[in-house]
């Protein structure tokens, strides 16, 4: 007797997204490294200088982190309240925060009480950042106004009044020291020193889109990015500046590509995300959320990989297991295998006693119905090729053929499933044609159905007028060619100098 074959499940093509260089750049990060906070993470920001350690802001804390600690190899706990905008100054040795109480503390990297308090603010100071040439510091606050402060001196040195709503973030130049960029609610302010008269300049932002714009050309906008479907929290630019970074609460972090601001890839997360940092030279991605968690992705090594394989490889073993593994067998040698045993699925046990109808509810359950149709696919298919796929869709109470019904209505128009349920389709309406009308919720799909395959058809049709009318503009725009006939006589197609044989027509007068 003939072994049974299992069913075979087609493979079909996966629609995923097309592999890039940008999608093997981005996705070359191991696994995050997760690091409870004690709150919210509110700023990220990375040390200009190597080794490249970041400051973390979170509650009333900043903690500083190595490349690849994790837990902090310095922290500043002398605030009173809520910590804001840790940020390092462009030699790595001072750090500048903001709080809740409105002073604003300098410290030195490698101590511990704070260098120069700042006092001036009245209300909490969200925005800290030193200028391009180390000695001044830039603040924001929300009571409306931005300062900036002289670090020697420790003395106010001007004050900005002309917000009008509180300053949650913004960034001074690195190039102009001139230069800074404030946030209000949905505007951005531009502040430029060496204008006396207007010293800012207002964009309207809005809403929750990425928006670039061109301060040589007076502001003038160039795109905006409505890839996030809520806030955007933070932007990181890559090393080579051709990649932006862009954080939201939608728990997403979107790269772009800083030439045509498409989205070439995609990072998700299990939180809201309020911070993001990305290391001066792309080796690590750390993210803050809302639910306190760090999360640290560093990208992968050479070395690391040579390092893992060295480590599970085991020398003696892995000698004799490749042992004859590249050997090529003579004329006369005898192959002497194992009889491997045959492990079946549920489906293959039950059509293989013949019960054909528990293999079709096999094929419909759950998990598979949803995650892997091609399986239930391929049962049924195996069904109609054995003609006993009439039996296995007979005999079902109201719940079992809705199952059946909506597994039909979901993957009748996919492509590759189509040949095979509309077959499906036809039997069941040939079986329960008889009991149409003695169930609400069949005759609800069956209504569903004949729409779905009346809308196809009308897709179908249009499809064929438009595949018509390419066809013939397609073929009037082909450059026409003509056939050559050397010594055919254009007039009545005779070789040239060859009699004619037909028979003088008679004229009569």
């Amino acid at each position: 007797m003939a072994s049974f074959k299992p069913t075979k499940i087609q493979v079909y093509p996966k629609l995923g997204e097309k592999v890039t260089q940008d999608t093997l750049y981005w996705k070359n990060y191991k696994a995050p490294v997760q690091i409870k906070e004690f709150g919210a993470v509110t700023s990220i920001d990375f040390s200009p200088v190597t080794p490249h350690n970041f400051a973390v802001t979170a509650f009333t804390r900043i903690h500083i982190y190595g490349p690849f600690s994790q837990e902090p190899v310095k922290s500043f706990t002398r605030f009173k309240d809520t910590a804001y905008c840790g940020r390092f100054r462009s030699d790595g040795q001072l750090l500048v925060a903001g709080c809740e109480d409105s002073v604003v503390r300098l410290f030195d990297v490698s101590g511990k009480v704070a260098l120069r308090l700042f006092k001036g603010h009245t209300k909490a100071v969200h925005l800290t950042d030193f200028t391009s040439d180390r000695y001044q510091i830039l603040t924001g606050s929300d009571d409306y106004t931005c300062r900036l402060w002289d670090i020697p001196n420790a003395t106010e040195l001007t004050t900005y009044r002309e917000h009008t709503d509180y300053i949650r973030c913004g960034v001074t130049s690195k190039l102009n020291r001139d230069l800074f960029i404030t946030d209000k609610r949905y505007n951005i302010f531009i502040l430029l020193r060496a204008l006396i008269h207007k010293p800012y300049i207002i964009f309207n932002h809005g809403g929750r889109h990425v928006k670039v714009w061109d301060l040589l050309k007076g502001g003038q906008p160039l795109v905006s990015l409505k890839n996030h479907h809520k806030t955007v929290t933070s932007l990181a630019l890559s090393s080579n500046g051709q990649r932006l970074l862009s954080a939201s609460l939608d728990r997403h972090v979107k790269v772009y590509n800083t030439t045509n601001y498409k989205v070439v890839h995609n990072f998700d997360y299990a939180a809201s995300i309020l911070s993001l940092g990305l290391a001066p030279d792309d080796e690590s991605i750390v993210v803050g959320m809302t639910n306190s968690i760090l999360s640290i992705k560093h990208r992968k090594k050479q070395e690391d990989s040579k390092e893992i394989a060295g480590q599970q490889r085991r020398r003696p073993s892995y000698r004799v297991f490749v042992k004859g593994k590249n050997y090529v067998p003579k004329q006369d040698d005898y192959l002497v295998c194992k009889p491997v045993k045959e492990h079946l699925a549920k489906y293959d046990k039950q059509l293989r006693t013949f019960d054909v109808s528990k293999a079709l509810d096999t094929a419909l359950g759950t998990y598979i119905r949803f995650r892997k149709p091609e399986i239930t696919v391929a049962v049924i298919k195996e069904l109609d090729r054995r003609g006993t796929l009439k039996n296995a869709l007979a005999g079902r109470d109201e719940r079992g053929l809705s199952q059946l019904l909506n597994f039909i209505i979901g993957n009748l128009v996919d492509a590759r499933f189509t040949p095979v349920l509309v077959t499906a389709a036809e039997m069941i309406l040939d079986i329960y044609k008889s009991v149409i009308g003695q169930s609400p919720v069949v005759d609800r799909q069956l209504l569903r159905l004949q729409d779905l395959v009346e809308r196809e058809i009308d897709f179908q049709k249009e499809l064929l007028e438009v595949l018509g009318m390419l066809d013939t503009m397609f073929a009037s725009s082909l450059p026409r060619k003509e056939v050559p006939c050397s010594g055919i006589g254009r007039s009545n197609g005779l070789t040239q100098g060859e009699p004619s044989t037909s028979k003088p027509q008679l004229q009569v007068t």
